[in-house]
């Protein structure tokens, strides 16, 4: 049962911190894109950053927070903390051609990749 409760209060903790990213980005995505090393250029790149910034980050704390209150459906927390270590996998896979993300990026990843273990280590059983 605690086990349950504090991978609820994670799925929480995740779905309010996907919010605020996500309202961050619509607020003020220049400035967003810019501490993401994203450059905005013309309609299709704002609509690209809003899509992914905004649109994905505000479904995936409906996601969090959709898992957090049905614990009795463990599969979305899992869905979630998938889509919060398919972030830190994609960084990696570039980390090969490019190099590791800098900087508050880094941070963000080992945030992502922390929280997304911790969820599926508190599956459960």
């Amino acid at each position: 049962m605690l086990k349950q409760r504090l991978r609820a209060q994670l799925l929480s903790l995740v779905a309010l911190a996907s919010s605020l990213s996500a309202l961050a980005a619509m607020m003020n995505p220049d400035r967003v894109a810019t501490a993401m090393g994203v450059f905005l250029v013309g309609v299709n790149g704002y609509s690209q950053f809003f899509a992914v910034y905004v649109g994905l980050r505000f479904a995936q704390a409906f996601l969090a927070l959709l898992a957090a209150r049905r614990a009795d459906q463990p599969v979305l927390g899992d869905i979630t903390a998938l889509f919060l270590l398919a972030q830190p996998a994609g960084r990696f896979a570039a980390a090969f051609a490019i190099g590791l993300p800098q900087g508050l990026l880094l941070v963000v990843c080992g945030i992502e990749l922390a929280a997304g273990l911790l969820l599926l280590a508190l599956r459960p059983r």
